[in-house]
């Protein structure tokens, strides 16, 4: 992932594209098409972005634009026939978008050349399938071109080239990508783009079925879009002794890219997962050990972060020990996929790590919106405190994840059973995830005992034990988990107990002080 030329400290956001956008997207057409005549006129693309706005997207950096996509409905009959570019173009280059098509036709993609190592591409394609969904359409279509063709056009026909690149025996930057990104080759497309030399005027017309598609249902318009099932991924960690941060940071890495694989919307990381790292310090004092591995905190969050951006995925990085001047801290860190970082560190101390290695508690909770929903986090002992749970439902979370290090079957149960209560009192979907395996050269991080899992509440629409997943007890293993949000709002409005709605807010109630204080502070 290392390169000099990649930007650093991103700041990712997807987002349609606004007429203020235009001069930025040109700019970026021009250099990625420069073999094809670079960017359309500023008059097309403000036509377009009037026309169609929730089909044309970006992804900026900081308020840079550095990838987009553009994109018009089409009639499914028309354009699944043979047809050229120049039938998508009317007069005087305008888009021919159809607001009555039930199919979504993609347009352009392109990736500024300096961020190609983020996978920026499919995030645009994931963003392209979520508006093919929002709006019910049958399908995405597209014209690929075939940008590798002229190296072997004398040995291979069109035909061939396209099953030499689906058996992985060619590579086509194009092309490959679409295989990747569930796409199939519906048909060939003759002069297609005929100044395409490299592709020799051939196209792929490529298609993603939308297996929800429903005639005769209306949908959620695209501006009040939100993702219906939510998939969750949990690394039950092994403890393993590493000789370098690279070799421990492999491991991380290996992770992150299989859950990607899978497309998991999250991925959760145990508590104290780097404590592996101590081993390559002194462990004569236990103080100065945990300290030493806060001196990891800053690389460990920035790597991680890439990770998130690099493999579009959301990463909650269990917990990491860090100081903050002569003070520790156990926190765990949100790593967003659109490059932003957030903390919350654990709040309640254990006797454990009060005692050896002198660890405060933090004083921020809060709720955490992503792409994926609202989420909140509670690291380990601070789930047995079911204020918190409340405190977080109150902010409206969907999600709690609740990353946790036991070393006995008695500390494990703890942070089960309290975190399944947190799943049925609040309505609300838990994630937890621990660590297994042993490190005998690092002290008071000798054994673990985990079996990390996904609960929910308790009633029809859930399993019967309000166990979504489970994993085998100690044992390095990964678990996926698909958290249907429209079964939670059911069970919050009209379940067999609707313990939201029943709460007695005339006799009760709950503050967070801090809070609490802030808001006085204000009215001053």
């Amino acid at each position: 992932m290392s390169n000099d030329n990649q930007p650093q400290d991103l700041q990712l956001k997807l987002r349609n594209i606004t007429k203020e956008d235009i001069d930025q997207l040109t700019e970026l057409m021009d250099r990625v098409y420069d073999d094809l005549g670079g960017a359309w006129p500023k008059e097309s693309l403000a036509l377009l972005i009037k026309q169609f706005p929730e089909g044309q997207i970006v992804i900026e950096d900081r308020g840079k634009i550095i990838a987009g996509a553009l994109s018009v409905r089409c009639s499914y009959n028309r354009f699944t026939r043979a047809h050229t570019y120049d039938d998508l173009i009317g007069k005087r280059e305008t888009f021919q978008h159809d607001k009555q098509g039930d199919a979504l036709y993609g347009l352009d993609l392109f990736v500024h050349p300096d961020y190609r190592e983020y996978r920026l591409g499919r995030r645009l394609y994931d963003a392209r399938k979520e508006i093919c969904i929002q709006l019910n359409l049958r399908s995405i279509l597209a014209g690929g071109r075939i940008i590798n063709y002229y190296k072997h056009a004398e040995e291979l026909t069109p035909k061939q080239y396209i099953e030499s690149v689906r058996k992985r025996e060619a590579y086509d930057p194009i092309l490959s990508f679409q295989f990747a990104n569930d796409f199939e080759v519906k048909r060939i497309l003759r002069n297609y783009l005929p100044d395409d030399q490299r592709s020799k005027g051939f196209a792929t017309l490529l298609e993603w079925i939308n297996i929800d598609f429903e005639p005769e249902e209306e949908y959620l318009s695209a501006e009040n879009f939100r993702k219906r099932s939510v998939r969750v991924s949990v690394v039950q960690w092994q403890m393993r002794p590493n000789q370098t941060f690279e070799d421990w940071l492999t491991q991380v890495e290996y992770f992150v890219d299989s859950m990607a694989d899978y497309t998991a919307d999250f991925i959760l990381f145990p508590e104290f997962f780097n404590a592996p790292l101590m081993g390559l310090g002194n462990q004569e004092n236990q103080y100065e050990a945990i300290r030493f591995l806060a001196g990891f905190a800053d690389k460990t969050i920035e790597a991680i972060s890439g990770y998130a951006v690099a493999y579009n995925i959301n990463i909650i990085a269990g917990s990491i020990p860090e100081m903050d001047g002569d003070t520790l801290y156990n926190n765990a860190y949100l790593c967003r996929r659109d490059g932003s970082v957030e903390v919350q560190p654990k709040l309640h101390i254990t006797p454990h790590e009060r005692r050896d290695w002198v660890i405060e508690g933090g004083n921020s909770l809060q709720a955490f919106d992503t792409d994926a929903g609202r989420v909140g986090i509670l690291i380990c002992y601070d789930v047995e405190f079911p204020e918190l749970g409340r405190l977080l439902r109150d902010e409206e979370i969907d999600i709690l994840f609740v990353p946790f290090w036991t070393d006995t079957k008695n500390g494990f149960l703890r942070v089960q059973r309290c975190a399944q209560a947190r799943a049925i009192e609040n309505e609300v979907y838990v994630v937890i995830g621990g660590s297994v395996g042993n490190l005998p050269q690092v002290q008071n991080v000798d054994i673990q005992y985990a079996q990390s899992a996904v609960y929910s509440p308790s009633d029809f629409a859930f399993p019967h034990d309000a166990i979504i997943a489970e994993s085998t007890p100690n044992t390095e293993m990964a678990l996926i988990a698909d958290l249907n949000l429209d079964q939670l709002y059911e069970v919050r409005d009209k379940g067999s107990v609707t313990n939201g709605k029943d709460r007695r807010l005339d006799l009760y109630s709950l503050v967070l002080r801090k809070k609490a204080t802030n808001a006085l502070k204000e009215s001053e």
